[in-house]
């Protein structure tokens, strides 16, 4: 392919003719500048290519030079704090060199060549190593041990191990193969389209505990698990990924903006750097990759931008670490595939999307789970994926949505209207659901409580019933309610508003332990079957309602983690004693 010419250019895509020895996703080299292009057809001696930056004043004779390597990152050390973009070069060195707008052609390595990173090794000189065993590790941030591991394809006796100060580029150890002799460095290549293998996928049997109260208790996601939140502009997406991020009981983060509008993107990228992480007080960018693509980035990038980070996320699963992928959104990586398949001239698919929507989609979150990685030791880790999908007026039927239903486990239904009335998060506890609940109920089990899943429910069919009684209120009115059923709409509305809103701006509400989402459900629901008995024997809802203790109940969550034990046992307390004092008034 040295010797082919562009003949056609179209948008972000071109066609080049004189191709000879190109393959499928080889990257090319278009132009004098050089622009970076993807090979995605190939037909007799032409490619189409798809192009990373914008093709202005690229004319049709311009040279197309083959790198003769697939679209491909360099994983190593430095990854951590970096902010990249689709292809992943790094934002903060692309604006020193080419100032705020990306200078097109501008070739920059995602990892600081020139830093030195202490190696220590884990190995000795004359050891046997496998494929994926751990020979040494860097400390690559204070919060995230680095773990070099061996190549796939290596497998032999260590002839040298070195310890000191290295670069990326520089290797660490040499190994004897069958075939010769194979150079381990601090860094290696990945193609991002070609999953990272795995010995045997593992059954989710664990959460990933959020401090989410809706999400930790009502729709849980397992660690390794998939996850869907659609929603409508300005129903908390972002601020609920940015929680997850923050709180997710993950070791490291990845998050991917796949081609949101600037200003959400520019928030991401000026507050992840001040977040502190609440476990370690460090700041939460020592464990977390930004890959960030705005809408007025080039398409082609767009689309790469979530291979980019989901093969990072791999990287970090196989060293043992539990990652949690961020995407926002996919509806806008979706659109950039709808538009190079307009390009290519594709027959389109429903709304216009490429026919091969739905397979895209299932690749991408089946590279996501639980796994035994390979490792003679059998490390396991995980690679929780969260989605976000931007449906156009919060409609949950179209071609994106509906994909990613079919595909991941959880669905976190964000409401306009619960935005709207300034409950948040705003995810629909009626249309919202989680698959793993109950794959998760022996961990619950033994971790929590017993009768956590007897609890969960019936909290479920209290908003259940809620939900049955508003439509008669609205034909008959509240006040013509049978007193047992405005006991039911009490404490439903006590679930809604003094367990499932939950500020994420709040020093304290923020994030409650799992722990405490069960003192604060159980003793809801507590006081929910009191007001139920008391009705039975003659007391009114609205007498209930007086109760000091009623206030008391929503103050739980304004309540310290370690206070919150002997709060509640003091609520418990004067809940039983001022019901017996009403159902003694009741009596009299």
């Amino acid at each position: 392919m040295s010797d082919s010419i562009v003949s056609r250019i179209s948008g972000s895509v071109v066609v080049a003719t004189g191709v000879e020895d190109a393959q499928m996703y080889d990257v090319v080299r278009i132009g004098e500048m050089g622009l970076l292009g993807e090979v995605i057809r190939l037909e007799g001696n032409k490619a189409t290519i798809q192009v990373y930056e914008d093709t202005t004043g690229i004319k049709p004779g311009e040279k197309v030079t083959n790198t003769k390597r697939p679209l491909s990152i360099q994983l190593g050390p430095g990854l951590l704090k970096s902010i990249y973009d689709g292809i992943q070069r790094p934002l903060d060195v692309l604006r020193e060199k080419s100032g705020d707008f990306i200078g097109r052609g501008v070739v920059i390595p995602a990892l600081d060549q020139n830093t030195k990173w202490e190696f220590v090794p884990l190995k000795k000189k004359n050891e046997e190593v496998r494929p994926g065993e751990i020979i040494g590790s860097v400390q690559e941030t204070p919060l995230i041990s680095h773990k070099i591991m061996v190549p796939f394809n290596v497998n032999g006796v260590l002839t040298s191990i070195s310890d000191g100060k290295f670069t990326v580029n520089e290797n660490v150890a040499e190994v004897k193969t069958n075939s010769g002799k194979a150079q381990i460095g601090l860094s290696s290549w990945w193609m991002v389209r070609t999953p990272r293998p795995v010995s045997k996928k593992l059954p989710p049997e664990s959460p990933l505990l959020t401090g989410q109260r809706v999400l930790d208790t009502f729709f849980p996601v397992a660690k390794g698990g998939t996850a869907a939140i659609p929603g409508p502009f300005g129903s908390g997406k972002t601020v609920t990924q940015q929680q997850l991020a923050k709180w997710a009981d993950s070791n490291v983060i990845v998050y991917i903006g796949c081609g949101e509008r600037g200003n959400e993107m520019t928030e991401i990228l000026t507050t992840f750097p001040e977040l502190e992480d609440p476990k370690s007080k460090r700041p939460l960018m020592e464990r977390t990759v930004l890959v960030a693509n705005t809408s007025n980035m080039p398409v082609a990038a767009r689309e790469a931008s979530i291979y980019t980070g989901i093969t990072m996320g791999e990287y970090y699963r196989d060293m043992g670490y539990d990652v949690a992928l961020m995407a926002d959104s996919t509806s806008r990586w979706a659109e950039a595939l709808r538009e190079i398949s307009g390009r290519l001239e594709e027959m389109p698919g429903e709304e216009g999307y490429p026919a091969y929507l739905g397979r895209r989609l299932a690749e991408f979150y089946e590279r996501g789970g639980k796994a035994v990685v390979i490792s003679p030791e059998d490390r396991i880790g995980s690679l929780t994926l969260v989605g976000a999908v931007s449906p156009p007026g919060g409609d949950f039927s179209e071609p994106v949505s509906q994909n990613t239903l079919r595909v991941t486990r959880v669905f976190w239904g964000l409401d306009a209207s619960l935005a709207s009335r300034r409950h948040f998060p705003s995810i629909n506890w009626l249309t919202s659901y989680s698959l793993y609940a109950d794959d998760m109920d022996e961990w619950y089990k033994s971790n929590i409580s017993a009768n956590w899943t007897a609890l969960r429910r019936e909290a479920l069919e209290i908003l259940q019933r809620e939900s049955e009684l508003q439509e008669i209120v609205q034909l008959i009115g509240y006040d013509a309610l049978p007193e047992p059923e405005k006991g039911i709409l009490d404490t439903a509305r006590s679930i809604r508003e003094d367990y499932l809103q939950q500020s994420a701006y709040d020093e304290v509400d923020t994030y409650t332990s799992i722990r405490k989402q069960l003192l604060m459900l159980s003793t809801i629901l507590e006081f929910g079957k009191l007001e139920s008995e008391a009705i039975k024997k003659g007391a009114t809802s609205q007498k209930i309602s007086s109760l000091s203790v009623r206030k008391d109940l929503s103050m739980i969550k304004w309540t310290r983690e370690e206070e919150v034990e002997s709060k509640v046992e003091e609520i418990r307390s004067n809940m039983k004693t001022q019901f017996e004092k009403l159902l003694a008034e009741v009596a009299h």
